[in-house]
């Protein structure tokens, strides 16, 4: 049975990385409000209001010098690990300063940072469109999704970009990483046609 299997950049890395300063600004201002919190309460621990004002200022600044960085997307992970681990945490401080809704606050951020993290973690690794007889394999954030041939008007490969043209009028434009060469492109297109 013919299969190909042609590497792609994920179709949801562009839309994440838009997202990311936008991600770590939100932590870090959270990060200051807790900061501002412990500050106010009744008897501050200096040592933590520090602790979350400089965490938070580093996660505003972080998205200014995370292209800096020479591999970006373990920085990334790195520091949506530090913002889980510390909102997880920070929410015991906070449940035993008798404080239950910034406790649960930090919670759920913690959380969502977490899975924030694991989905851009997803979205950077190596990503498959696989496309035999039975149709279009593609690559999802929890799962793949087979798109079979009636569904589909065309499906063509050209410059670099994989289009795949369904039948409800919506157009799927995917970047290709490995170099196809003509004659391998030519032959992926006669397959495509044949099965449409």
């Amino acid at each position: 049975m013919k299969q190909y299997k042609i590497r792609i950049l994920h179709p949801n890395a562009v839309t994440r990385l838009r997202l990311q300063p936008v991600m770590h600004g939100l932590a870090g201002i959270l990060f200051l409000m807790n900061g501002i919190g412990v500050y106010n309460s009744p008897a501050p621990n200096w040592g933590m209001a520090i602790f979350f004002i400089l965490l938070g200022l580093g996660c505003l600044a972080f998205p200014f010098v995370m292209k800096r960085f020479r591999n970006v997307q373990s920085a990334n992970s790195l520091a949506r690990m530090i913002q889980a681990f510390v909102s997880l945490t920070g929410c015991l401080y906070f449940l035993s300063h008798m404080q239950p809704l910034i406790a649960i606050l930090l919670f759920l951020t913690g959380i969502a940072s977490a899975y924030i993290g694991w989905a851009e973690y997803k979205i950077f690794q190596p990503c498959f469109v696989k496309i035999d007889m039975m149709g279009v394999l593609l690559p999802g954030t929890f799962s793949d999704k087979l798109v079979s041939w009636n569904q589909l008007n065309n499906v063509i490969l050209r410059n670099d970009l994989l289009t795949v043209d369904f039948k409800n009028n919506k157009v799927l434009q995917l970047e290709v990483l490995d170099e196809t060469g003509a004659v391998t492109t030519d032959e992926m297109n006669a397959f495509f046609r044949s099965r449409l």
